[in-house]
């Protein structure tokens, strides 16, 4: 990595973790994972530009609410308006400012927002391959932690005669989102992790289900 990556990697980290960020699956070892991520996805497009993506990787949970909050939909949009005054003050290239805002923007998978540059696809991508795998699952059952939803339905884990309903049970998240998220990557290399890791998760579940109960 260049030294100016460098630099800014550095500013970058520390404002994301003046921010007070109290979320575990936020946090900053979430920043450096989706940023890793993003690089091992840049080097297959060299003409994504490495200081936005640095940017947005780093600040994109600079405004982060809970999954249950009403303005959820609104927090990406709301971060990537506060990342761009954050940016200012620090003296970021002022010409990239509207591809990180882009990038940070389309980032959520609750806004639906629809990337349109090559660095905010990468991005979301990123973001979303952390929900993936071991670590993913992790946050997963972190998260529900927070939310005080339950491990899993007590009769029926799998959901085979209910529907799902991941804001009461964790183990439905896997089914309601998680599945989902290897159709939405927009780069060939974020699609070939995700299902990697999305195997492993339903690998999981049904062994999960098999000891439950």
């Amino acid at each position: 990595m260049s030294s100016n990556l460098t630099y800014w990697r550095d500013e970058l980290r520390a404002i994301a973790a003046s921010n007070g960020e109290d979320d575990g699956a936020h946090d900053i070892a979430h920043l450096d994972r989706v940023w890793n991520l993003a690089q091992s996805i840049q080097s297959v497009h060299q003409e994504a530009d490495l200081m936005v993506i640095l940017a947005a990787c780093y600040l994109h949970d600079i405004v982060n609410l809970p999954k249950n909050h009403p303005d959820r939909a609104r927090a990406s949009t709301l971060a990537a308006e506060l990342a761009c005054i954050k940016l200012k003050a620090v003296g970021f290239p002022e010409e990239k400012l509207a591809g990180v805002s882009q990038a940070i923007a389309a980032h959520s998978y609750s806004a639906g927002i629809v990337p349109s540059t090559i660095e905010a696809k990468i991005v979301q991508d990123a973001d979303r391959l952390d929900a993936l795998g071991a670590i993913g699952l992790a946050r997963l059952f972190y998260t529900a932690g927070r939310m005080g939803s339950a491990l899993a339905h007590p009769a029926d884990p799998l959901a085979k005669n209910r529907s799902l309903d991941d804001k009461q049970f964790a183990l439905d998240h896997i089914e309601v989102k998680l599945a989902k998220l290897p159709a939405t990557m927009q780069t060939e290399q974020g699609r070939h992790i995700a299902l990697t890791r999305l195997a492993s998760l339903q690998e999981f579940r049904e062994q999960f289900a098999a000891e439950w109960c």
